[in-house]
């Protein structure tokens, strides 16, 4: 695939591909005999891995770290694996922040729909006296 179809496909722009490339997130793109990359089965899923990765909150540093100790091999697993709980605990961690954070929200919500309606009913009970 071209760096336009794939720019396309994962909805990042030519230019950051070239920089996860150039970065080291994602591993050299194979290029074909004139030097245009061309980016197979593997490079997608490099792509799609590292915008995962991304949008979970995962730092790019740790992102190239985990590309580094791929590419040195098996040798690597486990600390890639160590890498990855500790990613994962971060994002649990996270998720628990931003749900304690929703709860809050709820409750400050309810608490305004529920004064909102206090208002309501001591309106209405206004305009019934006035009626009197």
């Amino acid at each position: 695939m071209t760096i336009a179809e794939v720019s396309r496909k994962f909805d990042l722009s030519a230019d950051t591909l070239r920089y996860y490339e150039r970065i080291g997130l994602i591993p050299p793109v194979p290029r074909n005999k004139s030097g245009i990359r061309d980016y197979d089965e593997i490079s997608c899923g490099w792509i799609q891995l590292m915008k995962c990765m991304r949008k979970a909150g995962v730092q790019i540093e740790a992102l190239i770290e985990y590309v580094s100790l791929f590419r040195k091999g098996d040798e690597t697993a486990e600390a890639r694996r160590d890498l990855l709980i500790e990613q994962r605990d971060q994002l649990v961690s996270r998720i628990e922040e931003m749900q304690s954070s929703l709860e809050l929200l709820n409750s400050t919500i309810k608490k305004y729909e529920q004064g909102l309606m206090q208002l309501e009913i001591d309106l209405s009970n206004a305009e019934k006296l006035k009626k009197i």
